[in-house]
């Protein structure tokens, strides 16, 4: 019979599955995290897949909330799991990500909210555009 093992936590990540392709900064607020994804694209998507690899590359210095960062994180994450299927992802899926992640950025577009990076707020307006212009 197996006993369990004592299992001793200092405040650090616990992994109970496996983690394969899993990100995670630990212990720091000003992590910047990327990884990429290198799968095939959709035929006619692979302008949408490069304005969104690049969006996710410069969102976190886009100035957004803590909430309008995670809401344009994961609206961008979808839209490139929709388009890296070997079928064209479903028009409605998209259009409402493509929506959410439009919506994410406004404030930052719009002056509502200062970006940290200089010209951020040009570059929030242009990917809006972007985005706009290929669905």
């Amino acid at each position: 019979m197996n006993e369990p093992q004592n299992v001793n936590n200092y405040d650090g990540p616990v992994f109970n599955a496996g983690v394969s392709g899993a990100q995670f900064a630990w212990n720091n607020e000003t992590a910047t995290q990327n990884q990429q994804n290198n799968r095939a694209v959709a035929p006619g998507f692979e302008e949408l897949a490069k304005l969104v690899t690049d969006l996710l590359r410069q969102l976190p210095q886009a100035g957004l909330t803590d909430q309008d960062r995670e809401d344009a994180d994961s609206a961008a994450r979808e839209i490139l799991t929709a388009i890296a299927q070997p079928e064209p992802p479903a028009p409605g899926r998209l259009r409402r990500a493509i929506a959410t992640l439009k919506g994410a950025l406004a404030p930052v577009a719009t002056g509502v909210v200062a970006g940290t990076a200089a010209g951020a707020q040009e570059w929030a307006r242009a990917a809006i555009e972007g985005l706009t212009g290929i669905v």
